[in-house]
């Protein structure tokens, strides 16, 4: 061997190394497929290639390139295939040995033709009408067979046209050619089988974090909702922040795969709520249980009613016994009147959707001390502790320990996924979907981490996650609110420091809330909004890429 080709022969070596290298770090298929068919032209020196894949008993094409032509269809070229799939059998189930490519396949051996014109054996017409409409001369072709880990035949690498390395005329593929042509076509099966594994595993996985959604789903239907919408407002907030080109988010950045770990966060942040009874996620009202207890309420009221009318009716029977003139129902009516006063006000108190002054919840304990002679004919209070308790709740539905369990699907949360064996690429999902109800001056939980402690795909999280809750229409104990409001309220918690205030004006700013709005909410709540208005917010905190 002289010392040309011997330099020649490490120099084809050397790229046979670093495309295997360079094919196993990609992750995008459409441009793994088409290295893999740039680097096999590139090391045999051919003027153009086709690479297919097996699918359906058929030959797909997904890379073509030919450099006389300047031809560049499928990969990341965006210009899409013309041509219809390779046959591997014919309408009778026979094997399609005529076409070249199909050969390989079906017989799993490299096929090496130095004149398709010449070649006998094979149908070359589609080749030859190829030629006459582009003027082009098809005449060397390399066909080998890409196998994957279990030695089935997944695809074809067909190179055609290879030139000599001098004068560059077309000659045929060397036997040389053949083995560095089919060391790549192997390693590149490899890279292409292994990533086609990963898709399959992150399939999976996002199959079955669906899987979670939909068990959440299924045993509340308004946290199921919750958990679809929230990674969407996620990506949203994070894209805009991205998009900051000056102020504190000028250096936000995201990759692509913290872009993907900051979604599986999303969809994840909630799936402690599994364990979460659902009586408790679905209180539609303070004294709602396995039933609403109201309902008992109004059947004592009832019987103060039906007592009130039996006490009025004796005395009209006594004083006609009596011979005297019947009794003034004034007396009565107004204990009626009472009667229905205190009703409605312990069912109103009962729906939790406003805030419970200090002056109602005096009035409910004085008319918890009412008395009632039940079935029994026992004399009990009207409401019992608890009852009293509940109605009592100065804002919302839950009591301090529904609350606590409540609050303690976050801490599921975090044990259910720090349970998991995370790759690199995830290994934060359970630190962004375990913060999102913590707050930036510290008095959130589970933890009571601060602002300078959570990262900003937290923060994003936490404000993605209360905005959604604040516009939902589909929760048992509220109405969805309109933009207007939800931004007020929003801006407030800006201003006592629970959500990030940078976050918080370029949702704002950008309008995040807008998109989310015309996607997700009904056309009544996307009122008229004015962001001058919206407490704390600062536009010039930030300014958007242009």
């Amino acid at each position: 061997m002289n010392r040309l080709s011997h330099d020649a022969l490490l120099g084809r070596l050397e790229r046979l190394t670093a495309v295997g290298v360079s094919l196993s770090a990609e992750k995008n298929l459409p441009r793994l497929l088409e290295n893999i068919l740039l680097a096999a032209k590139d090391i045999t020196r051919a003027d153009g290639g086709t690479l297919y894949r097996v699918r359906d008993r058929q030959l797909h094409f997904e890379i073509l390139r030919t450099d006389t032509l300047n031809l560049a269809m499928g990969g990341v070229s965006g210009a899409p295939i013309p041509f219809a799939p390779l046959p591997l059998y014919d309408e009778q189930g026979a094997p399609n040995e005529s076409l070249v490519a199909a050969y390989a396949v079906l017989r799993d051996v490299t096929v090496n033709i130095a004149d398709a014109y010449s070649a006998q054996g094979f149908d070359f017409s589609g080749t030859r009408r190829f030629d006459r409409q582009t003027g082009y001369r098809s005449q060397s072709f390399l066909t080998i067979p890409m196998k994957d880990h279990e030695n089935a035949v997944i695809g074809v690498l067909q190179l055609i046209n290879a030139r000599h390395p001098l004068s560059g005329e077309i000659i045929a593929f060397a036997e040389e050619d053949q083995r560095f042509a089919e060391a790549l076509t192997s390693q590149a099966a490899i890279a292409l089988t292994n990533r086609g594994l990963i898709n399959q595993l992150e399939t999976l996985f996002e199959s079955f974090i669906k899987l979670i959604n939909v068990a959440i789903d299924e045993k509340s239907p308004y946290t199921g909702g919750h958990c679809e919408r929230v990674p969407v407002l996620t990506m949203m907030l994070a894209e805009a922040a991205e998009r900051c080109e000056t102020g504190p988010l000028e250096s936000f950045h995201l990759t692509a795969a913290e872009r993907y770990e900051l979604e599986i966060a999303g969809l994840l942040h909630d799936c402690g709520k599994i364990v979460t009874p659902v009586h408790v996620v679905d209180k539609a009202t303070k004294l709602d249980g396995l039933t609403d207890r109201i309902h008992e309420i109004d059947t004592r009221f009832a019987v103060l009613r039906r007592d009130a009318e039996i006490q009025q009716l004796r005395r009209r029977c006594t004083a006609l016994e009596n011979g005297e003139p019947p009794p003034d129902d004034a007396e009565y009516r107004a204990c009626l009147r009472q009667l229905d006063d205190d009703r409605a006000l312990l069912r109103r108190s009962n729906n939790g959707g406003e805030t419970l002054s200090a002056a109602r919840q005096r009035r409910i304990r004085a008319i918890a001390r009412r008395r009632w002679v039940n079935s029994d004919g026992v004399d009990r209070p009207l409401l019992t502790a608890e009852e009293t308790a509940l109605l009592c709740i100065p804002k919302g539905t839950l009591s301090p320990a529904e609350r606590d369990i409540i609050n303690d699907h976050v801490v599921a949360t975090i044990h259910m996924l720090e349970a998991l064996p995370w790759p690199k690429h995830l290994r934060r999902v359970p630190e962004y979907a375990g913060g999102h109800h913590e707050r930036m001056d510290g008095k959130g939980y589970p933890r009571g981490l601060s602002g300078a402690q959570l990262a900003a795909p937290t923060r994003i999280l936490a404000i993605a996650d209360i905005f959604e809750a604040l516009t939902a229409k589909d929760r048992p104990y509220k109405d969805g609110k309109p933009l207007s409001d939800a931004l007020a309220i929003l801006g407030r918690l800006k201003q006592e420091r629970h959500i990030d205030a940078d976050l918080f004006d370029v949702f704002i700013r950008d309008r995040v809330y807008l998109r989310y709005a015309e996607r997700f909410l009904d056309a009544d709540q996307i009122d008229a909004v004015d962001p001058a208005a919206i407490p704390g917010y600062a536009p010039a905190r930030a300014a958007a890429k242009k």
